[in-house]
């Protein structure tokens, strides 16, 4: 070959290198890998699973804590205004003395205010999973209701009792019970649903005969004593818990109280909210319930 037609050739070579190296490429991604795929999933799946149990827990908490206070009524309650109770006098007027309203009872040495009903929302957890089988009372005496607020579990059976020689109708608003209850006679109610603030109780028979009654699923409920004190037992620790706060008299939304404290995120509606630590006993100490609560 002569020496022109060598350099021809070696022009020719790299002309066709050149133009092989200017050719567009396709542009492709990286091929999935399914095997490591499927064992990364494998694993992400066996770390949730075995978490699992460990946020439940978490989040239902463990153990159990109880809630105690007492409700005090920072005014002057005022003279109990006289019921106007023009029948069946011989025995519902007790022995010539008035009947009184007993809609803002407030002791008058501690200044306790009782009737308070005090009970948890929601709870994940309950420790005694069904009500006791164990009758509580509720009776009716001179032409009034004993308990002027009473509280039980739904489903636990009630026994509705007339001490008076006469006899009574017993009326449970939005309930299906309204039975007449003959002289020292009794009948058993079993709650069947829960009441979302307590519902009223009358006597057809004596108009002015009043009461209110509780019901809840889970039995954390309280009614405050004469010395306005409350506790509520058992109640599932380790998580979150609101409470309702009520009083028959109360100038808050359906009977709601609702006070001044920022530490219990206590709303207008009358709900606070805490955690209780295992076998806690949290006490509230005294709550003031101004008398701008309390209707007149």
């Amino acid at each position: 070959m002569t020496p022109a037609a060598l350099r021809a050739r070696v022009a020719i070579t790299a002309l066709l290198v050149v133009s092989a190296g200017c050719r567009p490429e396709r542009v492709t991604t990286p091929g999935a890998d399914m095997a490591a795929a499927s064992t990364l999933r494998a694993t992400l799946v066996s770390a949730a699973s075995a978490a699992a149990p460990a946020e439940a827990a978490a989040a239902t908490g463990t153990g159990w804590g109880s809630l105690k206070g007492r409700f005090v009524f920072a005014g002057t309650p005022g003279t109990a205004r006289p019921l106007v109770a023009d029948k069946d006098t011989e025995v519902c007027s007790k022995a010539g003395m008035k009947l009184l309203d007993r809609s803002l009872l407030v002791d008058a040495s501690s200044k306790g205010l009782a009737n308070v009903v005090v009970f948890a929302r929601k709870t994940a957890r309950v420790k005694e999973a069904q009500p006791s089988t164990t009758p509580v009372v509720f009776d009716q005496k001179q032409c009034e209701f004993l308990a002027p607020v009473f509280a039980a579990r739904v489903g636990q059976p009630i026994d509705v009792k007339n001490s008076d020689p006469i006899g009574h109708n017993t009326n449970i608003a939005g309930s299906d019970f309204n039975q007449l209850i003959p002289a020292g006679g009794s009948t058993i109610y079993v709650p069947k649903a829960e009441t979302g603030m307590p519902t009223m109780v009358t006597c057809n028979v004596h108009p002015w005969m009043k009461a209110y009654m509780v019901f809840r699923k889970d039995g954390y409920v309280a009614v405050s004593a004469a010395d306005g004190s409350f506790t509520i037992a058992d109640l599932p620790a380790g998580e979150p818990l609101e409470f309702q706060v009520w009083h028959e008299r109360s100038t808050g939304p359906s009977g709601a109280i609702g006070l001044d404290k920022p530490d219990l995120r206590w709303t207008p509606k009358g709900r606070f909210q805490l955690t209780l630590q295992p076998d806690e006993i949290k006490d509230l100490g005294t709550l003031e319930v101004p008398a701008s609560a309390i209707g007149t």
